[in-house]
């Protein structure tokens, strides 16, 4: 008798995990039902902002596999439709047709939980007033492109200063809009330190974007017919035609919760290196709703990004497709923009460090992306971390210009394998005018997190 897999939520993981498993089992071994409360599967919600600014012309762009692809592979995928429950001890969810509203049960042999993560809403006066709005799926960008082409003015306020909220702000001024940030922290981009957020909000400043930090949110004004009118702080008020929230997000796992499954202390699933929940045997979660293992701090963290979710999808598909795969965990590495300004991190700040209860010298080096010499050469910097005694790289941040970001990877490898900064000296990383200086600005850094970790022995 075939097995029946059910899967919740038709984004990243769950169309991996169903993909991945299909190509090991036909469908006369395996039946998979995937229920997707949206209307679109298999996106790049990382690529939405990019959508919304223009660097993208059309919507389904950022669709990589259509649902018709996926049923052409025997997969029974349900859009708007939404499991509202999950029923552990009988093996069964119950799912509900968002049109129609009508409801049923259905048994299953494995269940996959991807139900992704939610936008952070806060209950404040005018929050759900009109024009105010999170930027997490297709529809929600949908909805953004909406409220700005009927916009009466081009004032926007946006909420919240992380990935998101930066992207969004890059995407607005593109779009012509007079740019608010309203961030509760001294700096934007609270997963690097302060002193390198600085570069952050210098750079924003510098393209017309206001930034406001420490700025508590205490409402939202409406205005008569409902629509936003200003958001209010504990000090001010800042007039919006269009407030976007990125404040963050929490693991999407309230039906997890409610089924008695185990989460941690971030609210995301608990799972083992198969990606199975933890004390379940047919039961799997990946994604954006899940805990992983931060393998420089020995902690569990919530890190929600599309590299991990498609990896969690593909490790849990060819588990139950019979084979074997595990996922180690993350060092926390991630790289964004804001216009020509290129972040990355990777690794522990010094908060982490901090948390961790480990002892860190940090170093930072100013540098540039090309031989200093060669034509449009720009400038870099490199922050780096390492523990003090044993000189085992911790963490690496860099802010700068056309081909910053990516430099990124080259420590999240040495993280990965645990190198020490002495080790990472010695790498034998690609060299050009054209690409870098003679020592590469990583290494640079590297050799000066060195020079500090001896004279702390």
């Amino acid at each position: 008798m075939s097995e029946r897999l059910v899967v919740i939520g038709g984004d990243a993981t769950g169309m991996s995990a169903a993909s991945q498993a299909r190509r090991m089992k036909d469908a006369s071994a395996l039946e998979i039902v995937v229920f997707e409360r949206g209307g679109f599967t298999s996106y790049s919600a990382c690529g939405i902002p990019y959508w919304v600014g223009g660097h993208v012309a059309e919507r389904d762009a950022l669709i990589a596999r259509t649902p018709e692809e996926h049923r052409s592979r025997e997969i029974d995928l349900r859009l708007y439709t939404e499991v509202t429950e999950i029923d552990v001890d009988a093996g069964r969810v119950r799912y509900r047709d968002r049109e129609t509203g009508a409801s049923a049960w259905m048994p299953y042999d494995q269940l996959v939980i991807a139900t992704g993560a939610r936008p952070v809403r806060p209950p404040l006066p005018g929050i759900d007033a009109q024009g105010v709005h999170g930027v997490q799926t297709l529809d929600d960008g949908q909805a953004l492109l909406g409220t700005l082409e009927q916009a009466r003015g081009n004032r926007a306020v946006v909420v919240g200063a992380g990935y998101i909220g930066v992207e969004m702000a890059e995407a607005l001024i593109r779009r012509g809009y007079d740019v608010t940030m309203v961030n509760r922290g001294p700096e934007p981009m609270s997963t690097l330190d302060p002193d390198m957020g600085a570069l952050v909000r210098e750079a924003m400043c510098g393209m017309g974007i206001k930034v406001v930090a420490d700025a508590e949110v205490a409402g939202l004004r409406t205005a008569e017919d409902g629509r936003v009118a200003a958001v209010v702080t504990d000090a001010a008020e800042y007039p919006a035609d269009v407030v976007v929230l990125g404040i963050g997000v929490h693991p999407e796992t309230e039906l997890a919760r409610a089924a008695g499954l185990p989460l941690g202390q971030h609210g995301g699933l608990r799972t083992d290196l198969a990606m199975r929940v933890r004390g379940h045997e047919n039961i799997w979660a990946g994604g954006d709703c899940v805990e992983v293992l931060d393998l420089v701090s020995g902690r569990e963290r919530h890190i929600p990004l599309g590299t991990h979710a498609n990896k969690h999808g593909q490790i849990i598909g060819a588990n139950i497709g019979g084979g074997y795969a595990i996922f180690p965990g993350v060092v926390g590495t991630a790289v964004s923009k804001v216009c020509e300004l290129e972040v990355a991190r990777t690794g522990l700040r010094e908060k982490d460090a901090q948390a961790a209860g480990l002892q860190y010298v940090t170093v930072t080096v100013e540098a540039t992306n090309r031989a200093g010499y060669y034509p449009d050469a720009a400038p870099m910097t490199v922050k780096m971390l390492a523990e003090r005694f044993t000189g085992r790289l911790l963490g690496a941040q860099i802010v700068g210009r056309e081909g910053a970001g990516k430099r990124v990877d080259i420590a999240a490898v040495a993280l990965t394998a645990r190198m020490t900064v002495e080790q990472m000296t010695m790498l034998d990383l690609g060299y050009a005018p054209p690409f870098s200086p003679v020592w590469d600005p990583v290494l640079v850094a590297a050799r000066k997190a060195v020079g500090a970790v001896r004279e702390r022995r």
